[in-house]
């Protein structure tokens, strides 16, 4: 086997929720050794679940994607059964150490300095009352890289507020520019995009870090506020603020540059996305949706002017696509080069063979959870293939490999570690 890009390299992981996981699960892929650090004495909500041990009545009330486990069964460690968490947790470690204890900090502090990265994701708040800094983590190691992925950055006024991603995109906006026209904002559900677009940003300043250290040979502390990491993916919004005074506000799945919209299909709720650009897609639409009268209409001869009467247009391109089921429109529409794509469900999804042919979802094992199909590395790179060499990894799993090997304590002094709660494999007893 081709040696990964990554490999020898070891990333330490303090995160939370999805961005600050995500963003080392991109490392992992890529061959890093990345150890998620985590304590017996604390539980993070909505990271592993919901509760440490949440009851079977909470189970049956949570969604799968936030709390909910395989089978809505607890099974002794729920924690390790979460679906959200399990998610990116392929190919990495976890060690447990409680980092508010003297001793653990001391533990903490070796495993730096045999360490490359450490990444996080908390609020500012948070990681100084751990008395975890750049500057005491350069005292140790000199050359080490710090990703730091507060939600708002660490100065300012907001440096030490909590959010969510649905907090994020808030703040910058995003939540006014989704939903339909005739709703308010209460009506969108949670996007997230904030917490994936921070973990492939976050990966790529660290790849950038380790490719300055390697020049130099300096490491340094890199800062990525999660709210302004959003604020490019909406740059025409402002620009337009900015440069015209206006705002804007929800137009469902409308679009102001093109024809589109999500329109129904043969079925039950089932659905269709369709956009034309330009006038040879417009002339192919009217074609395939029987509509000749639409095309020759001098009226429509303009995107400006068919979207004043999109009501119209979207009523005759609905009586075509309900004859139709969502693969079959997007297959005709795509022959003729116009974009679209069939609204999936989750078992459409699975059940894809263009997904299937590209060998996207991947069988993964772990003990508490059973073998089960999970989101597999996003790239493909020809000369070091990226794959699941280890499955979901489970709370304090790796930490005989850690103490023992990395570390180089004994197995009385593990011992002793294991009575002062900074070893286990559970959470301590009233944590939740």
């Amino acid at each position: 086997m081709p040696r990964l890009p990554l490999e020898g390299l070891r990333v330490l992981e303090i995160t939370v929720v999805w961005a600050g996981p995500y963003c080392g699960s991109f490392l992992a892929d890529l061959g890093a050794e990345v150890i998620r650090v985590e304590s017996t004495k604390t539980f993070i909500p909505l990271t592993r679940g919901a509760a440490p041990h949440p009851s079977q009545d909470v189970i049956d009330n949570l969604p799968l994607y936030s709390g909910g486990v395989p089978d809505r069964i607890p099974g002794e460690r729920p924690f390790n059964r979460s679906p959200m968490f399990n998610s990116h947790a392929r190919n990495k470690l976890s060690m447990t150490v409680n980092l508010l204890d003297p001793g653990g900090r001391e533990i903490f502090d070796r495993l730096v300095a045999i360490s490359d990265v450490l990444v996080e994701n908390n609020p500012t708040e948070t990681m100084e009352k751990l008395g975890i800094s750049y500057e005491s983590l350069k005292a140790v190691k000199d050359d080490i890289i710090m990703l730091r992925m507060p939600a708002y950055g660490s100065t300012g006024p907001y440096r030490d507020f909590r959010a969510h991603g649905v907090h994020i995109e808030g703040v910058v906006g995003h939540t006014m520019l989704r939903g339909y026209e005739d709703t308010d904002p209460s009506y969108n559900t949670t996007v997230l995009m904030s917490d994936a677009a921070a973990g492939a940003q976050g990966a790529f300043a660290v790849l950038a870090a380790l490719h300055h250290r390697k020049r130099t040979g300096e490491g340094q502390l890199v800062e990525l506020g999660q709210a302004e990491n959003v604020f490019p993916y909406m740059g025409e919004y402002y620009l337009d603020y900015l440069m015209n005074g206006r705002t804007h506000s929800p137009t469902g799945n409308r679009h102001p540059s093109a024809l589109q919209n999500c329109y129904p299909c043969a079925g039950e709720n089932r659905w269709v996305v369709i956009t034309v650009y330009d006038n040879s897609q417009w002339r192919a639409l009217c074609e395939i949706i029987g509509a000749p009268d639409l095309a020759s209409d001098t009226e429509l001869s303009d995107h400006a002017a068919r979207r004043t009467r999109q009501d119209e247009i979207d009523h005759r391109i609905a009586s075509w696509t309900l004859t139709q089921t969502p693969d079959s429109a997007m297959h005709t529409l795509q022959q003729r080069g116009i974009p679209a794509g069939a609204v999936m469900n989750q078992a459409d999804a699975f059940a894809d063979s263009h997904i299937q042919n590209r060998q996207f979802f991947r069988e993964a094992y772990q003990e508490d959870c059973g073998t089960h199909l999970y989101p597999g590395p996003l790239y493909k790179m020809s000369a070091t293939p990226l794959g699941i060499r280890r499955g979901p990894f489970m709370f304090g799993q790796d930490n005989e490999y850690v103490y023992r090997e990395l570390l180089g304590y004994s197995a009385e002094e593990c011992a002793a570690f294991e009575a002062a709660g900074h070893i286990g494999a559970d959470y301590a007893e009233g944590v939740g």
